[in-house]
């Protein structure tokens, strides 16, 4: 691997859950970073991932990133297509889901999320999108990735809301590095920077004490590869 190759933080975020995924695997997916990164794996480490998104898609493999849920790429491009509540009670609440992607607006230390408010519920400053699937994918799926971007506004100490709960959370992706639930408590512990990253710019973007392992790592930089599959969906060609 080329030592000049540049990349953005959403790109190491993407390749970084990406490498998660491994391949035979069931994949509840979000339209955004989870979608770079579980077609980013399906192109690369993992192609028999299964691609499930919420409109009824299953088995999708867009060429492109699609733009909603409601892209006519995912049900042109999928093996079946079945209704929402389908989605729901077969495949999801069912057990069939081996990994579901979720994102939030804030994260607690135990990974427990809010969607739905920033502020007190009766009176808020922001009334945030909501729910949507979000109690069902941390429930129901075996396991859930977090994707979002490390902040004092994201990594709060308390929630205004609790939207979903942390205990199926496994992996933690941001743009500083990766967090992991250990311990009793399952807090979540830094196990990873990304390059570039120090300790300190995680723990000064958290809004709690954050937990440090100490065997932490330092991910390993997209390869040229993974860029040029990931750059492909974008629809870019920047080396």
């Amino acid at each position: 691997m080329s030592s000049t190759l540049t990349f953005t933080s959403d790109e190491m975020m993407a390749v970084s859950a990406a490498r998660l995924l491994r391949d035979g695997m069931v994949c509840f997916v979000g339209i955004g970073l989870p979608s770079q990164a579980a077609n980013l794996a399906r192109r690369t480490r993992a192609p028999g991932l299964v691609l499930v998104y919420e409109s009824g898609t299953i088995g999708a493999k867009p060429t492109m990133l699609p733009l909603s849920i409601g892209d006519g790429e995912l049900a042109d491009t999928a093996d079946a297509v079945v209704s929402v509540h389908e989605i729901f009670a077969y495949w999801l609440q069912a057990g069939r889901i081996d990994v579901g992607f979720l994102s939030a607006a804030q994260i607690d230390r135990h990974a427990n999320l809010n969607s739905t408010v920033i502020g007190p519920y009766d009176n808020p400053k922001v009334r945030l999108p909501g729910a949507g699937g979000a109690p069902e994918i941390a429930t129901s799926a075996k396991e859930v990735f977090v994707m979002l971007r490390q902040s004092l506004r994201t990594f709060v100490s308390e929630l205004d809301f609790r939207t979903s709960a942390g205990g199926s959370v496994s992996t933690v992706v941001t743009d500083l590095g990766i967090l992991e639930p250990r311990g009793d408590e399952r807090e979540l512990t830094l196990t990873a920077v990304h390059p570039g990253v120090d300790v300190d710019q995680a723990r000064e973007a958290t809004g709690w004490d954050l937990c440090v392992a100490s065997d932490l790592d330092v991910t390993p930089a997209p390869t040229e590869a993974e860029l040029k599959a990931l750059r492909a969906l974008e629809g870019t060609s920047e080396a």
